[in-house]
C-alpha cells in the first residue's frame, strides 16, 4: 500500500516542524517547505528519517505563485501524488497598534498568511478534487486565536489575515465536499514557538486559563487527526488548541 504524501508550507520551524516530525513517524512521506532557514529544515528533514519516513525540503516563497506551483510539483516528482497538506506558513509583522504599523508590514502579512494561503488551498483542490481528475484528500490550514480576538495593540493585520483563512476553509470545503478533498482548520493560542515575540509567552502566561502556553506538539497532533481518516466526516470545521482561551 502506497504511503500517504503530505508537504507542509512552513514547515520548518514551529507548528509545521513538529507536524512533519510526527507525521513522519505515522507513515507519511513529507515534503518540507521551507522559504530562508535551509538549516531549520534540513534538521527537520534527519528528524523524519531518523524516525524511519522520508523527507525532503523544498525551497520556496509560499507568497509568489509561480513558487507555490513549483514547490508542489517538487513534492510530487519526489513522492508521487500528494494526498495531504498543511499549509502553516505565516508571518505576524513588528508588533503596534494598527495606527503606528506601515503598509508594508500589512502588505507584507497579507500576502504570506491570506493570499499565499488561498493560492496554496486554489492548488490542492485543481490537483485533489475528483472534478479535475485527482483521487482525493485532506487539507489543514493553521488559523489563529488572534482572528476571533483581533489582535488588538500587536497584531490587527495578522488577525485580519487569519480571519480571512476561517474564511476561505468555509467556503472551499463545500465547494470540493463532494469531490473527496477535506479541508479543515486549527486554530492555536499561545504556543511556544519562535513565532513568538520575545518575552509575550511570560507575559501572557498568567492571564491563560490553563496557565500556561500550549506546544508546538499539542497543535501537531490535532493537525494530525484531521489529516486522518478517523476524521473522515468532518469537514468545513475548525478545531481550537488554544487551552479554553
Amino acid at each position: 500500500m502506497p504511503r500517504p504524501v503530505l508537504l507542509i508550507a512552513g514547515g520548518s520551524r514551529g507548528i509545521g516542524a513538529a507536524t512533519a516530525k510526527l507525521a513522519g513517524a505515522r507513515g507519511y512521506d513529507v515534503a518540507v517547505n521551507y522559504k530562508t532557514n535551509s538549516n531549520a529544515a534540513a534538521a527537520v528533514v534527519k528528524a523524519v528519517e531518523k524516525g524511519g519516513g522520508k523527507a525532503v525540503a523544498i525551497r520556496g516563497d509560499m507568497a509568489l505563485e509561480n513558487d507555490i506551483e513549483r514547490v508542489f510539483d517538487t513534492a510530487t516528482d519526489t513522492f508521487g501524488s500528494l494526498t495531504h497538506f498543511v499549509h502553516s506558513s505565516g508571518i505576524i509583522g513588528e508588533a503596534s497598534r494598527l495606527d503606528d504599523a506601515s503598509a508594508k508590514t500589512i502588505r507584507e502579512v497579507l500576502d504570506v498568511d491570506t493570499f499565499g494561503a488561498l493560492l496554496c488551498l486554489r492548488t490542492c483542490m485543481r490537483r485533489m478534487s475528483t472534478r479535475h481528475g485527482g483521487k482525493g484528500g485532506a487539507v489543514v490550514m493553521l488559523s489563529s486565536m488572534a482572528a476571533p480576538l483581533g489582535g488588538a495593540n500587536e497584531c490587527v493585520w495578522y488577525a485580519a489575515a487569519k480571519a480571512g483563512v476561517d474564511s476561505m476553509v468555509i467556503g472551499a470545503s463545500r465547494e470540493v465536499a463532494k469531490e473527496g478533498v477535506r479541508i479543515n482548520a486549527v486554530t492555536p493560542g499561545v504556543i511556544d514557538t519562535d513565532i513568538q515575540p520575545p518575552g509575550r509567552v511570560e507575559r501572557l502566561t498568567p492571564m491563560l486559563p490553563m496557565g500556561r502556553a500550549g506546544q508546538a506538539d499539542e497543535v501537531a497532533e490535532a493537525v494530525l487527526f484531521l489529516l486522518s481518516d478517523a476524521a473522515s466526516y468532518i469537514n468545513g470545521a475548525n478545531l481550537r488548541v488554544s487551552g479554553a482561551r
